[in-house]
Parts: structure tokens; C-alpha cells; sequence
């Protein structure tokens, strides 16, 4: 019998999750999801590989960290690059 998913606590159960995955991606990844709250301030993030794990931040927040990843400020982290 499979198990049924566990929600987090707080996390609320109807949210829309987006993946960032390429278009053509096949397979179930691991990516990351993303949703964001009702209220339009809350930010929750996921690994599909483990979905219970929920990272939760706002939206100023989740702006702010989208900008700095596409002027690179985070390219240090990436081995290669």
C-alpha cells in the first residue's frame, strides 16, 4: 500500500506548484518546486524527491534572491563556472 504524503505543518494543502524543469524533461527529476501563498507574500519551495521538506520565505525575499541569481552573485557557488 503506498504512503499517503505527510503535509507539513502550516503549509497549506491547496497550493499550485510550478517546476523548474526544462520544457522537454522527462522523469521525475529531482527539480524544484515552487508556490507561491494566497496572500501573494508567501514564498514556499520544494525538492520533488522530498516533498515534505518545504522551505518557506517571502516574496520581497524570493525577488530579491531571483535578482542576484540572474546578475551571477551566486555563480561562486556553481563548481566550473
Amino acid at each position: 500500500m503506498a504512503e499517503t504524503p505527510r503535509i507539513p505543518t502550516g503549509i497549506p494543502t491547496d497550493l499550485d506548484w510550478t517546476r523548474a524543469a526544462p520544457e522537454d524533461a522527462e522523469g521525475p527529476g529531482p527539480w524544484i518546486e515552487i508556490a507561491f501563498g494566497a496572500d501573494g507574500d508567501a514564498v514556499y519551495l520544494r525538492e520533488t524527491s522530498d516533498p515534505d521538506n518545504v522551505v518557506t520565505t517571502t516574496r520581497k525575499k524570493w525577488d530579491a534572491f531571483v535578482l542576484g541569481v540572474q546578475a551571477g552573485e551566486f555563480d561562486h557557488f556553481v563548481e566550473g563556472v
